[in-house]
Parts: structure tokens; sequence; C-alpha cells
């Protein structure tokens, strides 16, 4: 039996690299990175579609051969890859504003275009857009970051109805997912006091894993989430 194909963006590290570690024994892959020497020689068993997403032009480009070489095959896209640099607004240079909308929210937005014109065709496919729970809280120092994230559950509530719109007989689900403060490298740099004031904050008494956005990613990917559709799912351990 063909195994149906799945795009992860920002494959290469952290949470990209969990969700195609849980998902590569079901499903064929699609592994994005910024660069190829990003990607272990393990990743390369896969097919791998690179891109520079702070690039407007690479983001098309990307597009472009995603639906040309993949299209006629894809079943989901997984938009995973996200960048931050944690800071005032103040002083945020607007290169790293561009940046973060490019890489958080232009790119998403892009891929879903293309997904949503192949899946139209399809009547078929899922994609899941991986938020933030500082989309929905806000946070100091992350203000770009956190719209750009508020603006992916937008995104994926907006895009549920319009397959729904289009046409009925669609089975197109978009959804997204709001991690809290899961362990990457991304959370590494956080302060330790910083961490112990959040620590308090979450129920479950610890941050998550990335294994746990990955199994849940995987559950959703699944015929038994067929009727989760057009929400936001927070894995935060029950800090909001």
């Amino acid at each position: 039996m063909t195994k149906k194909k799945i795009l992860i963006t920002g494959a290469s590290r952290g949470l990209g690299r969990a969700i195609s570690k849980i998902l590569a024994p079901e499903y064929a892959l699609i592994l994005h990175a910024s660069k190829p020497e990003s990607l272990s020689a393990a990743d390369h068993e896969h097919a791998v579609l690179c891109a520079d997403f702070t690039n407007e032009e690479q983001i098309a480009d990307f597009c472009k051969r995603l639906k040309k070489e993949h299209g006629d095959e894809l079943y989901a896209v997984i938009n995973n890859a996200g960048v931050t640099f944690d800071k005032s607004l103040i002083y945020q240079p607007e290169r790293e504003i561009n940046a973060m909308i490019n890489v958080n929210l232009k790119a998403p937005i892009m891929i879903c275009k293309t997904a949503m014109k192949i899946f139209t065709v399809s009547k078929h496919g899922v994609i899941i857009n991986i938020s933030s729970v500082v989309g929905e809280t806000g946070n100091a120092f992350q203000s770009v970051y956190a719209a750009t994230k508020a603006g992916l559950v937008a995104l994926s509530r907006s895009l549920a109805q319009e397959a729904a719109a289009i046409s009925p007989e669609n089975n197109i689900r978009v959804l997204s997912i709001s991690p809290g403060f899961i362990e990457t490298a991304m959370t590494a740099t956080i302060p330790v006091a910083e961490k112990e004031k959040y620590l308090q904050m979450i129920p479950a008494r610890r941050f998550g894993k990335v294994e746990d956005i990955a199994e849940m990613i995987l559950f959703l990917l699944s015929d038994k989430a067929s009727y989760i559709n057009g929400t936001n799912i927070h894995v935060n351990g029950g800090l909001i």
C-alpha cells in the first residue's frame, strides 16, 4: 500500500525532527530545511525540499516545486518552521521583524495556498499549522513572534470554513496546535528565573517534550480525528 505524502517544514531539528520521527513509519515524508546540510543522512532517505523562508522569492519557488513534484500525492502539510528574535519592539531591527513575518506567517500562508489548490482537486487533505501559547497570552519581548503565531490560528480557522464554502464535498481539515513551553533549542535560551516562573504556572509542573506535540499530530492526521476541524488545540500542561 502506498504511503500518504506529508510535508513537514522546519524538519531539521527540535519539534520538526520529532514530528518526522513519529510520522515516518506510517507516512512518506517531504522534509523541508533551509539548507540540505541541516538535515542528517537519515533525513535524506525521504524527499527533501530546501528553501530559506526569510526570502520571499525562495518561498514562491518552494511552493512551485511542492506542487510540481508532489502535488498528485500530497495528503497533509505540517507548517512547523518558525523563528524568533526576543527583544523589545523598540529595539527590534526591521530585518528581524521581516524574518519572523516571512518564516512564521508568510511561508505558511503561501504553502496553505498551494495545498488548498491541490486538496480542492483531490477533495481531501489536512493542514496543521504550529502556533504557540503566546499567540493567545502574549509575551513581553516577543510581540512580533506572538502576532505571527496568533495569525496562524486565524488562518487555520478561516481556511477550514473556506474549504467547506468552496465545496461541501471537500474533506479538507485545517487546524492549528498551540504548544506551551516545550523543551527545544528555542526555549533553552530562556533564563532560569524565567523558566521557574512559568513552571509554577503550569499545573503539570513540567515543560512539554517534543514528543507530546508529535504524538498529537499523529492522532490529528488519522481517521480517528476526522471530526476535529477549524479549531486550535492547546498542548501546554494546563498553562491557560
